[in-house]
């Protein structure tokens, strides 16, 4: 008789395996700014924190004068924003020694589905921090006029100063269908060109405007949200090993980083599979620079906004800053112009005053 062949498969080289198909799952995980962390344990409330870059003021020392006042000096920080891990996204299966002989071959079978679910789990994690975000500005009734809403997006973007990045447009099923019907807009071309094999290629309609245009199905269907690639974050974490697991691995790729423990229930006779990550997500806000015109010199806002991301809608009405507030006035984006289907007035915004 032939003899048979025992065949080792590494933990880490299945657990690497799973943590790449899971990045090829994801849409909008994979539009959020991820952050691995390993090694967050400990941290006060289970918040771990991110940097963002501090912002300073310019100043000019006027020319030639009688040095009676010296220069001022800023203090210069770093933000840290809080990511709070709050969710622990997981696959767990039952394999019985019959499966295991006659039904499944391969345990990188059996990975794929559990990493997909794991992928939908996050997937959903993030669509809530998207959709619940606090937007301050939305543009309503962009059906009237769908080019001129995003040219309006666009706008309301660079007025808010929003970091150098890639920019997208994440839009619902019936956003989707009116953007590929508007002949002006010329974007049913894109659909079905894939480059490669991945969710968020597949989801991809194409670019306009300076926005990479990409379908979801589990957003509201008339909705649209405009945002530059560090809007929001994604930060994962990979439960450690248990010592008592025999089998098992964790790794990271792309910022994602995912668990893998397989054991064995001999009262049952029964292998058990697991796959999660610890998750946590938040949106960026921001200290703004605006121009104080009177004084000809620069102000840092004294409190910390939202505007790495806006929202869209078919229908209703349009919502801005009011002009009063601290946001209006440094960037000039208020509800002393708020963007209609005819188009908004030019000579109504502050910042052309």
């Amino acid at each position: 008789m032939p003899t048979a062949q025992h065949q080792v498969v590494k933990p880490e080289k299945l657990a690497a395996t799973a943590v790449g198909m899971l990045e090829q799952e994801l849409v909008i995980p994979n539009l959020f700014k991820k952050e691995g962390v390993d090694q967050f344990k400990g941290a006060e409330d289970d918040t771990v924190t991110v940097k963002v870059e501090g912002v300073l003021p310019f100043h000019e020392y006027a020319w030639r004068n009688d040095r009676s006042t010296g220069i001022r000096f800023d203090e210069y920080k770093e933000r840290k924003i809080p990511v709070t891990f709050g969710g622990n996204v997981y696959s767990a299966v039952k394999l019985t020694d019959e499966q295991s002989d006659f039904d499944i071959d391969q345990w990188g079978k059996l990975l794929r589905p559990q990493t997909k679910a794991v992928a939908r789990g996050l997937a959903r994690r993030c669509v809530a921090t998207l959709t619940g975000a606090t937007y301050n500005v939305t543009i309503g009734n962009a059906l009237g006029n769908l080019r001129g809403a995003l040219i309006e997006a666009r706008r309301v973007l660079n007025k808010f100063q929003v970091p150098d990045g890639r920019r997208y447009i994440v839009v619902g099923s019936d956003f989707e269908s009116a953007l590929l019907n508007d002949e002006k807009l010329n974007l049913a071309q894109y659909v079905g060109d894939t480059e490669a094999e991945s969710a968020l290629r597949l989801a991809s309609l194409g670019q306009r405007f300076g926005f990479e245009f990409v379908v979801d199905q589990t957003i509201a269907g008339d909705d649209a949200y405009a945002f530059v690639d560090q809007a929001f974050i994604l930060a994962t974490a990979a439960p450690s090993v248990p010592q008592s697991v025999p089998f098992g691995a964790t790794t990271s790729f792309e910022g994602l980083a995912v668990r893998w423990v397989r054991d064995y229930d001999s009262e049952f006779m029964q292998d058990r599979s697991v796959v999660n990550t610890y998750a946590g997500t938040r949106d960026v806000k921001d200290v703004l620079v605006g121009w104080d015109a009177a004084n000809k010199t620069e102000i840092v806002s004294a409190g910390e906004h939202f505007v790495r991301g806006i929202k869209l809608k078919l229908d209703g009405s349009s919502d801005y800053p009011p002009a009063a507030s601290e946001l209006a006035k440094i960037t000039g984006i208020s509800d002393a112009r708020v963007w209609t289907p005819t188009g908004p007035k030019p000579e109504t915004d502050p910042a052309n005053a």
